[in-house]
């Protein structure tokens, strides 16, 4: 089944099917073995077949963009030279300013805006665990200059507005102005990497860029003992960011149409 996947070409579909064939018989037999609970059906798996398979080797990013680039990237998304839905283009500016998965951003709520403190609270994200961070302010104003839709949505999807946008769609939207070459050469996980870099260029340290990207700290006093939100230090730490874009867009001001 796999097999001709791949020989079509389509490695990175040919690692996802096997970890879909995976994942289904790794439920299966967990569900069946669980002495927790008594299970409801019985497949009589005594092994799972695509336990044996290699999967394909991972490709680590490296791209990111420099001051410039990030400036001609933002600025375009102001003023696009194209018509483009326009909650496409405010969702790819939240995410170059707050460094968030793509999913999250993509999926903004009125229930998870929290506008007298500024801050974006999520109860369930992607690694599991609840998350909130402080927003800065140049995000905030464009936040707060968002309408959400009867739904709640802030991106609300083009073709069905009870919907948010899916990654998906902003890969896509992404990927036909990078081919116009009117924006450069990014995607989407790269602006996550461009405001870790950029993010550590204006003085945030580490730590509290990690903390406001969740990303998972494992070791034992993050992971078993350290309860504290670090909101403070997370909002000192929004706030150099804030001034640091803020001076690189100010280098380069929006063209305003004639």
């Amino acid at each position: 089944m796999i097999r001709p996947i791949y020989e079509r070409g389509k490695k990175a579909m040919a690692d996802h099917v096997r970890g879909y064939v995976h994942a289904a018989y790794s439920w299966g037999m967990k569900s069946e073995h669980d002495y927790r609970r008594t299970p409801l059906r019985r497949f009589r798996l005594l092994y799972n077949p695509a336990a044996g398979i290699p999967t394909e080797p991972k490709k680590v990013g490296t791209r990111w963009l420099d001051e410039e680039e990030f400036v001609q990237l933002y600025r375009w998304l102001e003023c696009p030279d194209t018509p483009v839905h326009p909650p496409y283009t405010r969702a790819v500016r939240i995410l170059m300013l707050t460094g968030q998965r793509v999913e999250e951003i993509a999926r903004l709520h009125v229930d998870h805006w929290d506008a007298a403190e500024r801050i974006i609270d999520w109860s369930k994200t992607k690694n599991s665990m609840p998350h909130a961070i402080p927003v800065p302010s140049h995000a905030a104003e464009l936040i707060e200059s968002i309408k959400p839709n009867a739904y709640g949505w802030f991106f609300p999807s083009a073709k069905d507005p009870s919907r948010p946008v899916t990654h998906g769609t902003l890969y896509s939207f992404m990927w036909r102005q990078r081919d116009r070459g009117v924006i450069p050469l990014v995607t989407n996980r790269d602006l996550r990497r461009t405001w870790k870099t950029l993010a550590g260029q204006a003085g945030v340290p580490k730590e509290i860029r990690d903390r406001i990207q969740n990303h998972a700290l494992q070791d034992v006093s993050s992971k078993s003992y350290d309860r504290w939100n670090y909101m403070r230090e997370k909002r000192a730490g929004m706030e150099k960011w804030d001034k640091f874009v803020r001076a690189l867009l100010a280098k380069k001001p929006l063209k305003r149409a004639a």
